[in-house]
């Protein structure tokens, strides 16, 4: 179950004269009776070093220096072992480390791992493992506990407190007392974290098959809080966070069928809550039409989102036209709705609909999902039973629609003064 990616890493380390062993997430899961998602490997071998034996090799990274070693579409995280932090290195002032290029021994660099079962090494030479903190009787007692003073530790790096809920979920282990007391205290540190590292953690975090419980455990101990404030702030109203457990159990779903998955829906979905909230005061305060205020609505929540996840822009696009549909969705003169099944966004503008269906028993929105759903079997059209919205800016100026539901023609209007050729100027004024 090893890749053979890993394998030659390993090999090619071990005979140039390195020490080499495969680490971390890789060995826990074949331990666990999991398929590893990918696998890391820690050498003595400095990254220039590692560098002149990978051609492929890349460095990355300014805390520490790693390697990305490519094989084909596998890319290697080789990292050389760490020394053990001191209080010689700088920190800010909530403790985090802001520099840490020092290498160490493999003992040292095993008491550098945040969990103890991450910090279990597969030897190549004769197939053993290297424990030195303990991790496989972790492994067997199904407990998550970090290495050293948990508070410490999380200061260190408070990203630790959303990899804790994680991994705990994914392996079905408890958390361990000490390592889970901290958290609720500390996870106003998430905020010293850069919001583009958050982005990419918070995919890891919700975007897997534990999506739903990891929700739950960032709820308990405050940590979603510090990533979605305004949404955490509506998860009271029940409604609000089934909608939400939907699409992550949607998410999950499609993981499990080995479908592809879009981080614009799930996020999406995570600020539909207060983009809702804030149509609504648009158009009390504003009288806005609803398609203004949603455009305006969208741009304002996704703008103090990036405060603290940094959303790029590649997705915040879709997130826009995902929102957009649901009011173009309500449109279904023929002419309309055959446009709207082209657009690019629309299967991902459908499944949402979907999801808002079965939240709140509202029949007006199952209705409207049903429409869709049966326009996407039929040859013909089904016969629209709903009205549809007036603030509709998709449709055409002038379009009349008849009794049966089929746009009238449009009447041509006349220009004043006849047609002119050519050659013909416009008259003045």
């Amino acid at each position: 179950m090893i890749s053979p990616g890993t394998l030659k890493t390993l090999y090619t380390l071990k005979d140039g004269g390195y020490q080499a062993y495969m680490v971390g997430g890789g060995v826990r899961d074949l331990l666990a009776g999991l398929t590893p998602k990918d696998f890391d490997i820690a050498t003595d071998a400095h990254p220039e070093q590692v560098k002149k034996l990978f051609r492929s090799c890349r460095l990355v990274g300014r805390r520490f220096v790693i390697c990305h070693v490519r094989f084909g579409h596998e890319v290697l995280e080789v990292t050389t072992f760490r020394g053990a932090i001191t209080d010689m290195h700088a920190r800010d002032e909530t403790g985090r480390v802001l520099v840490d290029n020092d290498y160490g021994s493999l003992e040292e660099d095993a008491f550098r791992r945040d969990f103890t079962v991450n910090a279990l090494y597969y030897d190549i030479r004769d197939y053993s493992i290297i424990d030195y903190c303990g991790g496989v009787d972790d492994l067997k007692t199904g407990t998550l506990r970090l290495i050293g003073d948990p508070e410490l530790r999380y200061r260190e790096d408070p990203v630790r407190m959303l990899r804790a809920v994680r991994i705990a979920n994914k392996l079905h282990f408890r958390l361990e007392p000490g390592t889970a007391a901290p958290i609720s205290k500390l996870a106003p540190l998430l905020a010293e974290i850069p919001a583009a590292r958050l982005f990419d953690e918070v995919l890891k975090v919700l975007m897997c098959r534990e999506g739903v419980d990891n929700l739950y455990g960032l709820r308990v101990y405050g940590l979603f809080r510090q990533l979605f404030p305004a949404t955490d702030e509506m998860l009271g109203d029940e409604r609000h966070l089934a909608f939400l457990n939907l699409a992550l159990g949607n998410s999950a779903d499609r993981i499990a069928q080995d479908q592809p998955v879009s981080p614009a829906f799930l996020y999406a979905a995570l600020l539909w809550p207060p983009v809702q909230r804030r149509v609504r005061q648009l158009r009390a305060s504003e009288g806005h039409a609803e398609s203004l205020a949603m455009e305006q609505a969208a741009e304002e929540v996704i703008a103090r989102a990036c405060a603290r996840v940094a959303i790029p822009k590649r997705f915040s696009m879709p997130m826009r036209e995902i929102w957009a549909m649901q009011l173009r969705l309500t449109q279904r003169t023929p002419a309309r709705a055959r446009r709207l099944m082209t657009h690019p966004r629309f299967r991902a503008a459908y499944d949402f609909l979907l999801l808002r269906a079965r939240v709140g028993a509202d029949a007006v929105l199952e209705e409207l999902a049903d429409w869709w759903t049966r326009a996407q079997q039929q040859d013909e059209l089904p016969p629209v039973t709903a009205t549809a919205s007036p603030d509709d800016e998709d449709g055409e100026p002038g379009d009349e629609v008849s009794p049966e539901g089929v746009p009238a023609r449009r009447k041509r209007r006349r220009r004043r003064g006849g047609r002119r050729t050519s050659g013909e100027a416009a008259p003045a004024g």
